[in-house]
């Protein structure tokens, strides 16, 4: 493989596995808003995540009388997206404004692993930081073997290889193709059985060609086979995009596509889309996925937008639009604009304020004797997680391949994100679904017993 075609290939894996992507969701930070958040340490339903006191001890690594170290990876000297950077500014300021943790500051420090740089910066996290929080590297694999030997907790905004992935000293509550389980389940029954139940026999999919990318498309069709789905159409195309998408648009049409899966780059998605709509074929639906949970993705679709339906499952985080509806949407909007005027909030920052939020309310607990077990094992008692009404609730004490999960569905309209109509019964979001999990081995994530240590080694 050629250098140049190596690096596109590690583009798509970043867009497509990370869901790393720079308005990754939706809007700007709101104008205005009220100083409730601002103000205080309490943020939705949850009180004094951040509040002052008087610590005095060192009592751990990254960890003084008046300051905690926390380490954050982000690839943005590669992708040049700051979603993450953003939020822990956002976190940061306001926390530290309200007091602290127990009157200790916070101070994150960005570890840019520059797409290929991930080795590198956890060693360096090894030596400095006291936990990580609320970031992700696209190629985060290559990390984890140093993470535990160092034993270094993490509560990740995403997580992306399937090393990483559910591995030891890690709490992530967001759903990822790199599982072992189908995170998509939900979305994928409620189309084919409920919303669009023509399409359960007339799937298509369309993939990035690189290895790492093809494997989702496997994890896809077997999934789909176990429900009794036929998928009558499966293209790959290069990494780096095709000039001309009509080859694609026809083999879609000749085959009588009705629900279109695209793993890649949600502006080429916008592309392929305007030719369909040139020839007049309308699919039932489209999983555009989260990436093109964004404006972008509406700007580059909008002459298609009224004819496709495009569907987006955020996977239990609450969506930008529900702000008079979800306090904690209308909270973050506010700190977005009192410490980050401007700033995107997306997908990505929504879930990496919440693993903030996990790590502030749990750190918070242990006083002045802050360890790092202490903060991962309080973390770990969350039996309804929700980041204030940021998430549909999350049990924390289980992996999350063992439990029942939550979605909901946005629509891409003429007028914006939308809220479809997938029937909610817990909010905004629709709960109780079961992941399919596979039965082909697709790798398994790491474990202290792969590094010779255990839970007893963490101090």
């Amino acid at each position: 493989m050629k250098p140049q075609r190596i690096v596109v290939a590690l583009i798509a894996i970043a867009l497509v596995a990370a869901g790393c992507g720079r308005e990754g969701g939706g809007t700007e930070a709101a104008e205005g808003g009220s100083s409730g958040p601002a103000a205080s340490g309490n943020f939705g339903n949850l009180s004094s995540v951040c509040q002052p006191g008087n610590a005095k001890s060192a009592s751990a690594q990254g960890v003084t009388a008046s300051a905690i170290e926390v380490g954050m990876f982000s690839d943005i000297g590669f992708t040049k997206n700051p979603d993450y950077v953003d939020a822990a500014k956002v976190f940061t300021s306001w926390c530290n404004a309200a007091g602290g943790i127990n009157g200790r500051k916070i101070s994150a420090n960005l570890r840019d692993t520059n797409l290929m740089e991930v080795r590198q910066r956890m060693l360096e996290a090894c030596r400095e930081d006291f936990f990580l929080v609320g970031g992700s590297a696209a190629l985060d694999g290559l990390g984890v073997k140093d993470r535990l030997n160092c034993l270094l907790p993490e509560f990740p905004a995403q997580v992306s290889q399937v090393a990483n992935t559910g591995s030891d000293l890690q709490l992530a509550s967001g759903s990822s193709v790199s599982e072992n389980v189908e995170p998509y389940t939900g979305l994928y029954e409620w189309l084919t059985k409920e919303a669009h139940p023509d399409s359960l026999g007339a799937i298509g999919m369309i993939n990035g060609d690189s290895p790492i990318t093809k494997s989702m498309g496997e994890k896809h069709a077997e999934f789909f086979n176990s429900i009794g789905a036929k998928v009558v159409y499966s293209d790959l195309y290069p990494v780096a995009g095709v000039s001309d998408w009509t080859p694609y648009a026809q083999a879609i049409k000749s085959n009588n596509v009705k629900g279109l899966i695209f793993l890649g780059d949600f502006r080429y998605l916008a592309k392929l889309e305007d030719i369909l709509t040139s020839m007049n074929y309308k699919l039932d639906w489209i999983d555009a996925n989260a990436n093109a949970y964004n404006q972008t993705f509406l700007d580059g679709a909008k002459s298609s937008l009224g004819t496709q339906n495009n569907f987006s499952d955020l996977s239990g985080t609450a969506p930008l639009d529900a702000a008079a509806l979800v306090p904690a949407i209308q909270d973050l909007k506010d700190l977005y604009q009192k410490y980050a005027p401007g700033a995107a909030i997306t997908f990505q920052g929504l879930r990496a304020f919440h693993t903030w939020l996990l790590f502030a309310k749990s750190a918070a607990g242990c006083g002045d004797n802050l360890t790092r077990s202490c903060v991962f094992n309080a973390a770990a008692k969350e039996t309804s997680w929700t980041a204030g009404g940021l998430l549909a609730p999350v049990d924390l004490s289980k992996p999350m391949a063992e439990q029942p999960r939550c979605f909901n569905v946005q629509q891409a309209t003429p007028n914006g994100w939308k809220a479809a109509d997938f029937k909610p019964n817990n909010g905004q979001f629709r709960c109780g679904f079961t992941p399919y999990k596979y039965t082909q081995d697709f790798g398994k994530p790491m474990t202290l017993a792969d590094v010779g240590k255990s839970m007893n080694d963490l101090k």
